[in-house]
């Protein structure tokens, strides 16, 4: 996230788990961008929402800081081989940008019991699988 792209609002106030809030400044992250002042108070309560910002103003943090806080609060299902179920997913056109998402939900989350995942194409199907069927809270 660019800091000229900075507002004056700040991580702590919208409202996230102290986890999250944690992976933030891990990263050095404390003060939200425009697209992440106007969508995290929506999210964190529940709400849709569909945005659009340029590249690289923070929109991937916007939509996983809230996924990862609402997810915190409750205990994952169980899937039909005995690890955690899917309780969130993520599409996305490209699978760089896939890979890109599911590094930001496992950095920001670092600190939460949630683990994810990430699965495309053009790759053995079978290690996928397997690790869908070990369990994973979000998938990529």
């Amino acid at each position: 996230m660019s800091k000229t792209h900075l507002t004056t609002e700040k991580f702590a106030q919208m409202g996230l788990e102290p986890e999250v809030l944690a992976g933030l400044e891990s990263k050095g992250f404390h003060y939200c961008t425009p697209i992440q002042a106007l969508s995290l108070p929506l999210l964190v309560e529940g709400h849709d929402l569909a945005g659009q910002a340029q590249t690289g103003t923070g929109k991937t943090a916007a939509f996983t800081l809230p996924m990862l806080h609402r997810l915190s609060q409750s205990a994952a299902p169980k899937n039909k081989f005995g690890g955690k179920g899917i309780r969130a997913l993520v599409l996305t056109p490209t699978r760089e940008l896939a890979a890109q998402v599911e590094e930001s939900v496992r950095e920001y989350g670092k600190y939460l019991d949630i683990n994810s995942t990430v699965v495309f194409g053009g790759v053995g199907m079978n290690p996928q699988i397997d690790r869908i069927k070990r369990g994973v809270d979000i998938l990529v």
